[in-house]
């Protein structure tokens, strides 16, 4: 079976996120085949078109990671109904300056949880928007909005609940059969 590399961005900049642990959980869920790297976006500036001459270092490396990439898996919080602004930098990075855009045909799916009963819906919605206009193909179902409560996840990124943990197998086989699927008919163009 063909390997493919996952590059994944954890939306919350924050150490203890629970989104962080959401995604160390789904690495252990993942089919063999999928190799996954953290792609940090913590150490970009804001964006600006002032750099698009010249961009920074950091700002070069992390549109590098993304091309270094098979696919992406972005795993979110919802901030204000929308994704955080540290996310959405990053994505602006990743797709400028014009003629250079890192997510082109990049396989995406997006998954999030949250405390809240409708665990990160319009933030999936809104971060969907955004990856269309950058022309990256993203997985549509199974949609995944996990509502978080207190020890879903245990510290080594086990799931507690029995039928969450099936759903989430279920999701990461999904996304794999989508990079499959895409990538046998649209090439990456890293």
């Amino acid at each position: 079976m063909k390997q493919y590399k996952v590059g994944y961005l954890i939306g919350s900049l924050a150490r203890e996120s629970i989104n962080r642990k959401l995604a160390h959980a789904l690495i252990r869920l993942a089919p063999e085949n999928l190799s996954f790297v953290e792609i940090s976006f913590s150490e970009l500036p804001l964006y600006s078109y002032d750099y698009d001459a010249d961009f920074p270092p950091v700002a070069r490396a992390f549109k590098d990671s993304i091309k270094a990439v098979d696919a992406l898996l972005f795993v979110t919080p919802e901030y204000n109904r929308s994704i955080p602004g540290g996310l959405k930098n990053a994505i602006d990075w990743a797709s400028r300056p014009y003629g250079t855009n890192s997510l082109t045909h990049k396989p995406s799916a997006v998954i999030g949880t949250s405390p809240g009963a409708i665990g990160t819906a319009v933030a999936q919605q809104s971060l969907r928007s955004v990856l269309s206009f950058c022309n990256s193909p993203q997985m549509n179902a199974p949609e995944a909005y996990i509502h978080y409560t207190p020890g879903l996840i245990s510290d080594n990124g086990e799931i507690t609940v029995a039928s969450t943990e099936d759903f989430l197998r279920h999701y990461m086989e999904e996304f794999q059969d989508f990079i499959a699927r895409l990538l046998s008919v649209l090439p990456n163009r890293a």
